[in-house]
């Protein structure tokens, strides 16, 4: 608080101090006294008066700055009111009394949504758990089907997994750092398992998988990287191109202490207006609800799951061509000469 900011919220109090000096003066004036003499009790009153209103300004300047190193140095804000020591005015005390009500009040209200949300998230974690035994077993089934069915089932049952996984890892995402497990990974296995995973939908939309230079290890926790890399995969299966070949080249390169993991594809790509957009939440785009089954959620726990990792995640689009989606570590340790050779020999899927 700045003294200027001190003698404006006084200035109706400062004004009637002036008004009551020109008043006494005034008085004094008329009773007969000498002008010398009121101009030396003026000088005196309005000595008084500013010893008093800077004396008042000091106290509440350091009043501030205690209650501000009081909140500096606490975690959770919402308990200020509850760590400052007793007021010092009936007035203050007051108001410290109703600050701590509101607060308390507001700390009852934010435990009990914590409570319904953790036990939605429990939910959701269990009915994920659940919903796979039956996903599971239609895969059984459906392998005694005809080829043709059996291969549009296997679509369709990938698109339900995909979206279970989605809802999973959209339930702990409010605090992902609960589960992350940050180690040193290697790259090409963490890209190997991904492609795995989803290498018959690769198959069913005769999509080719390069991958180059992946030879690297990364600090990151690979769990949450496969799932992002799964994301981008069908992502690159749903919006392939019709007019050619479809293919799907996963390279990485070293930058300094970085890895940067590029993966491009030569789908139908993203108009240029739609990329500043294609991160948030719910959002599907011209693509999407041309194509439908989008719901406009798996990028955007890609840059939240990014986000927290700490990797810089960066889309560039173009319609008709493709689009390509890197992903920069932190930090790298660059694999040993001789088995970066091993590993570093381009591969082809499937």
């Amino acid at each position: 608080m700045t003294l200027g900011e001190f003698f404006s919220d006084r200035l109706e109090r400062l004004l009637l101090q002036g008004a009551v000096m020109v008043g006494a003066s005034l008085f004094l004036l008329a009773v007969g006294n000498q002008p010398g003499v009121i101009m030396l009790l003026l000088l005196i009153l309005l000595l008084v008066f500013a010893v008093v209103e800077l004396r008042d300004f000091f106290i509440c300047r350091r009043r501030l700055q205690e209650l501000e190193s009081i909140l500096d140095g606490l975690d959770r804000k919402y308990l200020f009111a509850e760590c400052i020591p007793g007021g010092r005015t009936v007035y203050e005390c007051k108001l410290l009394d109703l600050s701590r009500k509101a607060g308390r009040a507001m700390i009852s209200a934010v435990s009990d949504a914590q409570a319904a949300q953790r036990e939605y998230r429990e939910y959701v974690e269990s009915w994920v758990h659940e919903i796979k035994t039956p996903i599971t077993a239609a895969r059984l089934v459906c392998q005694n089907a005809d080829p043709k069915t059996r291969s549009k089932l296997t679509w369709e049952l990938a698109q339900i997994e995909a979206h279970v996984e989605r809802a999973l890892f959209y339930a702990r995402a409010e605090n992902p750092e609960k589960d992350f497990v940050i180690r040193q990974a290697d790259l090409g296995k963490i890209v190997a398992e991904a492609i795995g995973r989803h290498k018959t939908l690769m198959i069913q939309k005769g999509i080719k998988i390069e991958t180059k230079d992946l030879g690297k290890t990364v600090y990151t926790d690979a769990k949450w990287v496969n799932f992002i890399l799964g994301q981008l995969l069908q992502n690159a299966a749903r919006y392939h191109s019709e007019c050619q070949s479809p293919a799907v080249i996963l390279s990485a390169e070293a930058l300094g202490k970085q890895v940067r993991l590029a993966v491009r594809d030569n789908g139908i790509g993203i108009p240029a207006h739609e990329l500043p957009r294609v991160f948030d939440k719910g959002f599907t785009g011209s693509n999407g609800r041309a194509r439908g089954g989008s719901t406009g959620m798996g990028l955007y726990l890609c840059r939240n799951l990014a986000d927290s990792l700490s990797i810089e995640l960066e889309i560039d689009s173009k319609e008709k061509e493709g689009t390509t989606v890197t992903l920069t570590f932190p930090s790298v340790v660059t694999i040993p000469s001789s088995a970066e050779l091993t590993m570093s020999g381009n591969k082809s899927y499937p």
